[in-house]
């Protein structure tokens, strides 16, 4: 709180300089000096001003780990209102993140436990990949092609939707394997934010 009320200072100063309008003449050297006087504060309010919003991005995102769970390099926050997948994935791009997609199998066990401890033991959600531009080419939000797949292939033969399931969820009653699904369809999601 210190530190933003002393670059609320600074910028309220540096405003009141700004603005002053002198009564008398000066001379063009002074002018001059006074310009380039001018040019020197308004970098430095834009560099407080980019350093703030660094700061507050980093305390959006404290806020939310402490509110969800860390893994290497990212942490993951649920939601288990249920929606559909483009709901599901506008609401954590809002948040600053993406819909969670795993990258390893230890990533996908962390992000399975979280679900169930988090939202429930029976529950699904979205994960960040689908193929609804060219179907059977799974790729996550960015639109890179999927590395590390975790589809359900012991009980059936995932994904087996075909066009018509272009959505792809993780589902805890089978242990965190994949299924692709109805982007339309209504299931709870998790956000994932990047750590740096």
């Amino acid at each position: 709180m210190d530190a933003h009320m002393l670059m609320f200072c600074l910028l309220l100063l540096a405003h009141c300089t700004l603005q002053q309008t002198p009564s008398k003449k000066r001379t063009g050297k002074r002018d001059s000096a006074n310009s380039a006087a001018i040019e020197e504060l308004k970098k430095q309010i834009t560099d407080i001003v980019q350093e703030l919003n660094l700061l507050k991005e980093q305390q959006a995102l404290h806020t939310v780990c402490l509110r969800g769970t860390k893994v290497l390099g990212k942490c993951f926050l649920a939601d288990p209102l249920k929606k559909s997948f483009h709901a599901a994935s506008e609401d954590c791009i809002a948040k600053g993140g993406t819909l969670s997609t795993p990258l390893t199998g230890d990533e996908n066990d962390q992000l399975y436990n979280y679900v169930r401890q988090s939202i429930g033991p029976e529950e699904h959600i979205w994960l960040g990949v689908n193929d609804m531009v060219t179907e059977g080419q799974w790729v996550d939000q960015s639109g890179s092609s999927v590395r590390f797949k975790n589809w359900e292939t012991e009980i059936t033969l995932q994904p087996d939707g075909g066009r018509g399931q272009n959505c792809g969820l993780l589902s805890t009653t089978a242990n965190g394997k994949w299924f692709d699904e109805s982007c339309r369809a209504e299931k709870a999601s998790v956000c994932e934010f990047n750590i740096v």
